[in-house]
């Protein structure tokens, strides 16, 4: 911790951008959002807080150091406050300046749950409110929507769009009315500061619901008049004017006087952004790779089951689980039909079972419970047959007490059941494990490594074959608007453009939740406004045009379920 934060603190010192030294960084943060992790820690946890914060205090930046959520950082740390709203929030300290350093323009987006998103005037009467309530200092987040790009998203299940609801989306444009009715906020805002600056409010009731706080001294003057209620839309008189407040809206009077800006007035029309054809078509080619087996290279045994992350460390998403399975010849079910039923628990996120080479299904778990139950059927013969259980990841745990020691992959308990012994448990038997995919160890998604497999076009394209990689090439489009790809007939995955990963796809996960209609008033939480229920919850999948040349650009694939590529197309994003 100490030498990564003074690295840091060294690289921004030698580029000369701290304040002092003439640059733009006049703040500065250490840790965020520690506090419900010291509260289970106990004393340890409050060592720790000090400790960083001392730390952090004795590199000498010059600025003033953050931490955020944190109610009892310790001086001269200042303690801000993340949130949707943060109105009501006090520093612990009358002399600290009152901070909010994540204005939450939206939520994040989960694969399986429908897409956020924050009405403006929700958040545009949250940053007012909390501008009159002695407010000093907003920092959007997001301002910017962006792209995990590679396997860098976590949660886990956290998709590979972190567009957020920003006011500048995912892929660089303004989203409107959101953008222009944030500027045009804060541009009131700063017409207020002479005022804002210069004293403390006073409070005057305009009604049962409404209220005034007068920012006024020595010949500067500015009011906020605030209606809370949720419902009704209100005249109120303040000094010599009426003024019309929409519900839950605060309008701004810079001068005391003329209302430049009010919260739920937004004067400035919505823009429905559009997925277009790029233009081209693709070609595509097929590379099918067959289920691990105990006797491939780096394959290991072991006795019983084993976490997935203490095997692979994070350097890919896959383990591979495999056991054999003796049937007797005078296993009833052989000569009945009813066949015996699998049946496989896992810690998560995602699991594919194998038997005999032949994929017979999945299951995966969500955000909210990562873990997973698959169980079926099994077709076994007479003999040998072999079980091959292939566990995806979905992301690291980030956030909580302890998050490093979450497990993932199959755990158990592992049971075959319908056979003249009973049930028998697999958990303890001897597994073989194998980490990653035959394709990501050629790196059959880089020019050079995708030669190193043969792959099939034409009407020998593999469809709908689980373990499949797809190559194609395409030329840049003309022009210079954001790009992506529409992954529609896909089921799970990830995308390679020139070797680099764009991320994980998952058009298979179809959202599931609450998209009726969503009023701006009234307390937003993450799961109020809802869009996109019955479909992917990611379809568009970024691609950086800075990653492309002007011809000849290799896309390629992993498709982990089955899907057919012949739906994928190149879009472009555009009003």
């Amino acid at each position: 911790m100490q030498k990564f934060t003074e690295k840091i603190v060294n690289m921004m010192k030698a580029e000369k951008l701290f304040e002092p030294q003439g640059g733009p960084i006049i703040l500065s943060q250490i840790e965020n959002e520690y506090e419900i992790v010291e509260y289970y820690l106990g004393r340890a946890g409050i060592d720790y807080k000090n400790w960083a914060a001392g730390m952090a205090v004795s590199l000498g930046t010059g600025v003033p150091w953050v931490m955020c959520k944190q109610g009892d950082a310790p001086d001269p740390i200042i303690n801000a406050c993340n949130g949707f709203y943060c109105e009501n929030f006090v520093p612990n300290k009358y002399y600290k300046p009152k901070m909010w350093t994540e204005a939450w323009t939206g939520w994040l987006l989960n694969f399986g749950d429908p897409i956020p998103y924050r009405p403006v005037e929700d958040l545009a009467y949250a940053v007012t409110r909390f501008i009159q309530n002695n407010g000093s200092y907003v920092n959007h987040y997001m301002y910017h929507g962006g792209t995990n790009f590679g396997r860098t998203s976590g949660g886990p299940f956290i998709a590979t769009s972190y567009d957020y609801d920003a006011p500048i989306d995912e892929y660089g444009l303004p989203r409107e009315p959101k953008y222009t009715h944030l500027k045009d906020l804060h541009k009131a805002i700063k017409q207020c500061e002479p005022a804002l600056v210069s004293t403390n409010p006073w409070v005057q009731s305009l009604g049962n619901n409404q209220e005034a706080h007068v920012f006024e001294s020595k010949g500067v003057c500015a009011a906020f008049l605030a209606n809370y209620d949720q419902t009704y839309r209100v005249k109120v008189n303040f000094r010599n004017g009426q003024y019309d407040l929409p519900p839950w809206s605060v309008s701004i009077l810079p001068d005391c006087k003329t209302e430049t800006f009010n919260t739920a007035k937004v004067r400035v029309n919505g823009v429905h952004m559009k997925m277009v054809p790029a233009g081209g078509s693709f070609f595509w080619q097929s590379y099918t790779e067959g289920t691990a087996t105990s006797g491939d290279k780096n394959a290991f045994t072991a006795d019983g089951l084993k976490e997935q992350i203490s095997v692979t460390w994070d350097t890919t998403d896959y383990l591979w689980y495999m056991t054999d399975v003796t049937i007797g010849a005078g296993e009833g079910f052989l000569k009945t039909g009813n066949l015996p039923v699998l049946t496989v628990a896992s810690a998560g996120h995602a699991l594919q079972v194998f038997v005999n080479g032949q994929s017979i299904g999945n299951a995966y778990g969500s955000a909210d419970n990562p873990q997973l139950t698959f169980t079926s059927k099994v077709n076994l013969k007479a003999g040998v047959n072999k079980i091959a259980l292939l566990s995806a990841g979905v992301g690291l745990a980030n956030i909580g007490l302890h998050f490093d020691t979450r497990n993932v992959g199959v755990l158990g308990p592992v049971t075959l059941e319908g056979l003249n012994g009973g049930k028998w448990d697999m958990s303890r038997w001897k597994w073989s494990y194998k980490k990653g995919l035959k394709g990501e160890d050629l790196s059959v998604y880089s020019s050079q490594g995708s030669s190193y497999v043969k792959w099939a076009g034409g009407s020998s394209l593999a469809i709908k074959q689980p373990l499949t990689w797809y190559k194609t090439t395409f030329d840049a489009p003309q022009g210079n608007e954001p790009l992506a790809l529409d992954m529609s007939g896909m089921g799970k995955g990830q995308i390679w453009i020139n070797g680099q990963s764009i991320g994980r796809h998952w058009p298979a996960y179809k959202a599931s939740g609450n998209c009726g209609q969503c009023s701006y008033t009234g307390i937003f939480k993450e799961n109020k406004c809802l869009s996109g229920c019955g479909m992917p919850s990611q379809r568009w999948y970024h691609v950086p045009r800075s990653w492309l040349y002007p011809k000849g650009n290799l896309v390629v694939v992993l498709e982990e379920w089955g899907g057919d590529p012949r739906g994928i197309s190149l879009v472009k994003r555009t009003a």
